[in-house]
């Protein structure tokens, strides 16, 4: 039987797909460890250079499965409180590029793993939002990641008021990148990912970690740890590769290594 949580790679793209479609692909404890054990998987398969996440059925995710042991669930509280490392949402670290396919209803930590992820392609059904205050209960990953994702207000609009917003309202916040007909979201999320395919993915992987722990750094020090990257990057056999493609006016083959 396919387990609560699909891993799928095709050449280089890695296609992880939340698979409880009779639930809304809600987050039960089996949910969390399959999609825990996905993101592991991707972070370590070598040759899988880029992630789409998305959801079977007509939701990305409908968040917490209350019934079932999710993570908003109050009677499991140790959920959050001892937040797993392999969990995206709470900060596994991934330099490789993850895009969200948000194919519907998501919500909840399925909207906080969305706010972790480099890009956001929402289809035109696609309905995004906080409701655990509705239900009694705080936001935490969610309020920690989305002021800096979408701006104050913004976020305070999704965290307190617990109300869904449309696609297009998602893109206006700033909280997706692009939103597509429905028919169309798998089809350019997948064109985005040969896009980021093409270009070498060590170099890609050390521009995202500069781009993340720099935030986090005094602005000399971000340079310096900048500068040790790109040595330690352009020692690469595909740093020659691309400085001898581009004397040679040819694709590069990116190894990788």
């Amino acid at each position: 039987m396919p387990g609560t949580v699909l891993y799928e790679r095709d050449g280089h793209v890695a296609t992880i797909t939340y698979n409880r479609p009779e639930a809304l692909n809600a987050i039960n404890g089996e949910l969390r460890a399959d999609l825990n054990a996905a993101w592991v998987q991707f972070r370590d398969d070598d040759q899988a250079w880029v992630a789409i996440v998305t959801g079977a059925g007509r939701a990305f995710s409908a968040g917490a499965d209350l019934r079932g042991g999710g993570a908003g669930d109050a009677s499991k509280a140790t959920f959050w409180e001892t937040p797993s490392l392999t969990s995206l949402e709470n900060g596994i670290e991934i330099w490789k590029p993850i895009i969200a396919a948000v194919n519907g209803y998501c919500l909840g930590f399925a909207c906080t793993l969305v706010a972790a992820c480099d890009f956001v392609i929402a289809s035109d059904r696609a309905e995004f939002g906080f409701p655990e205050v509705k239900l009694g209960v705080p936001t935490i990953q969610g309020s920690i990641r989305m002021p800096k994702k979408v701006g104050w207000q913004n976020a305070m609009e999704l965290l307190l008021l617990g109300d869904r917003v449309d696609a297009q309202r998602a893109k206006e916040m700033g909280l997706c990148w692009k939103v597509v007909p429905h028919d169309d979201l798998m089809p350019e999320a997948r064109k985005l990912a040969a896009r980021l395919c093409a270009a070498a993915p060590l170099a890609v992987r050390a521009t995202k970690e500069v781009a993340h722990r720099g935030q986090g750094l005094p602005f000399v020090e971000a340079v310096r740890f900048g500068e040790t990257m790109r040595r330690v990057a352009g020692a690469t056999e595909d740093a020659r590769e691309g400085m001898t493609a581009s004397r040679e006016k040819r694709t590069p083959t990116w190894k990788g290594a």
